[in-house]
């Protein structure tokens, strides 16, 4: 049974790997297939080292896993729901940032 404390901290590394642009783009074009750290790089148009560390962010977090593939590693999402959580957060999100704001924000300075 999970407790209180482990769904927050389990839903703080997932804010803390979704707080950067670049892990984002990584979980979606990791929620696509595995891919070598080589092929994400010049994806994503960044140095491999800049790609390393962000990687090794997402491997803090649980979130991916590097399997080796010869004398290389290929990363992967840890757990193929990850692919419907991320889809399911861009979606919700999107969605409501189509709604109308706050009515009261320009006045009120709340949101």
């Amino acid at each position: 049974m999970l407790t209180i404390a482990t769904d927050i901290e389990a839903m703080t590394r997932f804010g803390r790997a979704l707080a950067d642009p670049i892990r984002c783009r990584l979980l979606l074009l990791l929620r696509d297939g595995p891919a070598h750290p080589a092929d994400l790089a010049d994806t994503l148009g960044i140095s491999r080292s800049r790609l390393s560390n962000h990687l090794a962010c997402l491997r803090d977090c649980g979130l991916v896993v590097a399997i080796p593939d010869g004398r290389r590693q290929r990363y992967e999402l840890a757990d193929h729901r990850l692919g419907h959580a991320i889809d399911d957060v861009r979606t919700a999100v999107l969605a409501v940032a189509a709604e109308p704001g706050c009515p009261d924000a320009a006045t009120k300075g709340c949101c």
